[in-house]
């Protein structure tokens, strides 16, 4: 498993490295399905584009949300002043079943830090995310990957940490637990380095046992639980069934991460 998780890296690295330009990528990208599934019906729909948009969102830890250009843009607070990062998840209050295609337009505007989606998240026992028995949350990681919440989160734009920026991945986990169980090479360029306003459209695709995750059209990784994440350790049965989902972004306390979303749409799929 790990020798074959390094062979996939170096592959996508090497690909990714012999395009000349991020807007090479993005052609590139477009021509390469990312899929067999096929869309069905749109179950939720936001275009992100007004307070009003969020208005019944719910908010846990520091998160500022503004609507400068249209799009919705989520800045980590100051407002944490007790030594932590300022970290956020800003959930849509919907519920969302198994058997979806959800789909968002990115823009980075600021790094470092590191964007994230949570997707079919509930208590371990079943309860719905904000039931009062669940414990107290306020963006602290720990509180979502290893407490009393199952959940799969996606991570990408990963320029948080050195580590991070050295070598671009894309992570996927799966929780209850810190199970890293997917990864595949990140295509978006740095912010620098980012040549128009034109944001990418991510998509994540959970079928039940099965998620795929694609940036423009081009599949970054597919994966399939069979119990156990990438070195081989057990990660209890699959995630069945349907929860909430969120933005999440994390950043060092003095340099916040900036990034905008827009056109947010959940559909129902089937197996192409």
């Amino acid at each position: 498993m790990a020798h074959d998780r390094r062979s996939f890296l170096r592959y996508t690295a090497a690909s990714t490295l012999a395009l000349t330009s991020g807007a090479a990528l993005v052609r590139k990208a477009r021509a390469q399905p990312a899929s067999a599934w096929q869309l069905g019906e749109v179950l939720y729909q936001n275009p992100l584009a007004q307070p009003s948009d969020v208005a019944d969102w719910v908010a846990e830890g520091g998160v500022h949300v503004t609507f400068p250009t249209g799009r919705m843009r989520l800045e980590n607070s100051d407002s944490v002043s007790d030594g932590r990062d300022a970290h956020f998840l800003f959930w849509c209050p919907e519920d969302v079943p198994d058997y979806i295609a959800v789909s968002w337009d990115f823009l980075p505007i600021r790094e470092p830090g590191l964007a994230m989606v949570f997707v079919g998240a509930r208590g371990r026992g079943g309860e719905d995310l904000f039931d009062p028995s669940l414990a107290a949350r306020d963006g602290v990681y720990p509180q979502y990957h290893s407490s009393d919440l199952d959940a799969l989160h996606a991570s990408y734009f990963r320029r948080r940490r050195d580590t991070e920026r050295r070598l671009q991945t894309v992570n996927l986990r799966k929780s209850h637990g810190f199970h890293l169980v997917a990864q595949g090479a990140d295509p978006i360029p740095s912010v620098a380095d980012v040549v128009s306003e034109e944001p990418y459209r991510i998509q994540l695709i959970k079928a039940g046992p099965t998620l795929a995750f694609s940036i423009n059209d081009l599949e970054l990784y597919r994966w399939t639980d069979d119990g156990t994440d990438l070195e081989g350790h057990p990660t209890g049965p699959p995630h069945l069934g349907g929860g909430k989902l969120g933005f999440r972004q994390m950043a060092p306390l003095m340099a916040p991460l900036m990034a905008e979303y827009a056109n947010l749409e959940v559909r129902a799929v089937e197996p192409g």
